[in-house]
């Protein structure tokens, strides 16, 4: 995994241990606890784990921490699904470690993906789950995947930051690589997000957000 400087995380450290994005001026997750924010978001907005079945796709944009998939993986058990994130600026192995510091229990399990990682692997399994992370600008990486997702975790940067992740072109593409009756769960109610998905074909809704915060997306294609 050896990209080009310019294509690596550049980071600033909040309090020691919360990793903040120099480029996006943004933090990589909830300073209101990242992992609770995790599983109301993203598992519990698309309905997860209960609809876990082997062979279950999840696809996510906005690796980050890792956070997203350590939490599923706690979630899944031995449940045997597939697990695809994109991934445009990677954190280090170290950077990884030193942010899960914050996350006894995702640490606790994070073993085989920090080593993968720091061993510039993008395919690995941690548990049941087999991951694949696919470097490089979504808008050029989604729309060559061959795969459809049963839920997505749409999990960029604030769309006022990092509008790029969330055009109303690369939603479509996120409808396109989406099963039917597959889902989407993000942590923004950002009104031209929500007019890209539903232009794309969801029903989107709008739902209680994490820790005060008013509101979340999420939404199905039909």
């Amino acid at each position: 995994m050896t990209l080009p400087d310019q294509s690596q995380a550049a980071l600033d450290w909040r309090d020691g241990s919360t990793p903040v994005s120099t480029r996006f001026d943004d933090p990589y997750f909830s300073l209101a606890n990242g992992l609770a924010e995790t599983r109301h978001v993203f598992l519990a907005g698309n309905g997860l784990p209960e609809r876990l079945c082997p062979g279950f796709q999840i696809a996510e944009l906005g690796f980050g921490t890792g956070l997203n998939l350590l939490a599923t993986a706690i979630a899944a058990g031995d449940v045997p699904i597939r697990f695809t994130s994109f991934e445009a600026f990677p954190m280090s192995a170290p950077e990884i470690a030193r942010a899960l510091t914050a996350f006894p229990e995702a640490l606790a399990v994070a073993a085989p993906f920090l080593e993968a990682w720091g061993q510039g692997r993008t395919r690995f399994s941690i548990g049941a789950i087999e991951v694949e992370v696919i470097l490089g600008d979504a808008r050029q990486t989604l729309p060559a995947w061959q795969g459809r997702a049963d839920a997505w975790f749409l999990d960029g940067f604030s769309p006022a930051k990092n509008p790029e992740l969330w055009g109303e072109d690369l939603m479509a593409e996120v409808a396109r690589h989406t099963a039917p009756g597959g889902t989407f769960a993000t942590y923004t109610a950002a009104g031209f997000v929500r007019r890209g998905l539903a232009a794309a074909g969801f029903a989107v809704e709008r739902a209680p957000g994490h820790a005060g915060k008013r509101h979340m997306s999420r939404g199905v294609k039909p």
